[in-house]
């Protein structure tokens, strides 16, 4: 059995040893993506259709870009040594990760094919709904849906705890969608202990992101005034200070699973032997 405590001093030992190959990634592939989709959202709002379609696209790619710095330092974690060499290493393995992740998302989109069969059996109209909004959803409709959702959360957080290392064996191991069911392997036993981790990772980023967001946008809109609609300087400073913690945290988790995955690998080779 694996100890998280043990992961967690890797983790933090690793982000010491080599913050100063760590920034330089993280605020080129996470921060700034981060600080400019946020932007792009703010003018998302009252869009045109064109605009919109375009604005989704940038983030797309900004997501793209933000992956790939993940890649990067799952990279680095996994061999330390690499220094620089993680920054090819994570595009050598961009398009295996991106169809990986492809795959992922489909499968999550069918957990979600439910909501969409109980929401049309409840007479909701989508075609009515405007763009961009929610259509109305009749009381019956979302007892069933919200009652779905609660079934649903205690299994994805399992799935994502099977699914918890699957960057890290795409990387490490060069696997395409092999690092599904390598992941899936490797997280037999550990299943548990992971849900805990990953529930108090959400609920300590949930708080910092909201801390960061909400009290010094107040504090600033305070400071520098609402401003028109779109962006102000109060919406692009809250964005940044927002940017700045989700990359910290992005940073942190994207590490952690590395390690957490060398530690699963060696216990797993341990008891095979």
């Amino acid at each position: 059995m694996i100890s998280m405590g043990t992961v967690w001093d890797r983790t933090a030992e690793f982000l010491s040893d080599n913050l100063g190959t760590i920034l330089p990634i993280a605020l080129a592939a996470i921060f700034v993506p981060a600080a400019v989709s946020g932007s792009l959202a703010e003018l998302n709002r009252g869009a045109s259709p064109g605009l919109a379609a375009g604005l989704g696209l940038a983030s797309l790619l900004l997501a793209i870009v933000t992956f790939w710095g993940q890649l990067a330092i799952t990279a680095l974690a996994l061999d330390p040594s690499l220094g620089k060499g993680a920054v090819p290493a994570a595009t050598r393995r961009l398009p295996a990760g991106l169809l990986v992740m492809i795959v992922l998302l489909l499968a999550a989109l069918l957990l979600a094919i439910p909501v969409g069969v109980i929401l049309a059996l409840g007479g909701v109209d989508f075609s009515a709904a405007m763009p961009g909004a929610m259509p109305e959803m009749p009381a019956a409709a979302a007892i069933w849906v919200v009652l779905y959702a609660l079934v649903l959360l205690p299994v994805a957080l399992w799935l994502a705890a099977r699914l918890a290392v699957v960057l890290p064996a795409l990387v490490g191991e060069r696997l395409g969608l092999g690092a599904i069911p390598r992941s899936w392997r490797l997280t037999r036993g550990s299943a548990l202990k992971i849900v805990g981790v990953l529930i108090l990772y959400a609920v300590v980023a949930t708080v910092a992101s909201l801390a960061a967001t909400t009290a010094f946008g107040a504090v600033i809109t305070l400071v520098a005034g609402r401003g028109e609609d779109g962006l102000s300087l109060a919406t692009v400073l809250t964005v940044i200070v927002g940017g700045a913690v989700s990359t910290a945290f992005t940073v942190l988790g994207t590490a952690f699973t590395a390690k957490l995955f060398l530690a699963l690998r060696a216990a797993k080779e341990a008891a095979s032997k």
